[in-house]
């Protein structure tokens, strides 16, 4: 990270975290569908701890879960702090964001699957459902609070 990413604590500002969060999703989303994808939803973002100009910062995505034209991609960013060689990565964010794979005219398309090799992909998979369900009853919520 460089002073052009600082605000006025000091640190780097969280808008250049997400930024590079949506970055990193968006390839994996990419690489996944087999084609464009598009950013639908930041489900969740949390900063952990801030990042310090001079760190070496890491994005680490994996898509969790897939519709049938959607995905959800997590994403864990890490920052080898500049002045602590040999040290472990400190986890500065962890986020979820939702994609759709579009088509060339812009329309939703089908994707793959992704098929949990592993118990921890097994886990994603179960966790980002719920997370699916939560923001689909929330959207339905909302749009039944406005017609009252």
């Amino acid at each position: 990270m460089t002073a052009a990413d600082v605000n006025l604590y000091g640190t780097v500002h969280g808008g250049v975290i997400m930024k590079f969060v949506d970055d990193a999703a968006g390839a994996a989303a990419a690489r996944h569908s087999g084609g464009n994808a598009v950013t639908a939803a930041i489900d969740e973002i949390v900063f952990a701890a801030p990042v310090r100009v001079g760190d070496l910062v890491h994005a680490h995505a994996a898509v969790n879960w897939t519709g049938s034209s959607s995905l959800e991609v997590g994403v864990r960013v890490v920052a080898e702090r500049w002045d602590t060689a040999g040290t472990e990565p400190v986890e500065v964010a962890t986020a979820y964001l939702v994609f759709v794979g579009i088509d060339a005219d812009g329309k939703p398309r089908p994707i793959p699957p992704v098929l949990p090799e592993t118990p921890d992909d097994e886990r994603r998979q179960r966790e980002a459902e719920i997370r699916r369900t939560h923001r689909l009853a929330r959207r339905d919520a909302i749009a039944q609070s406005r017609t009252a």
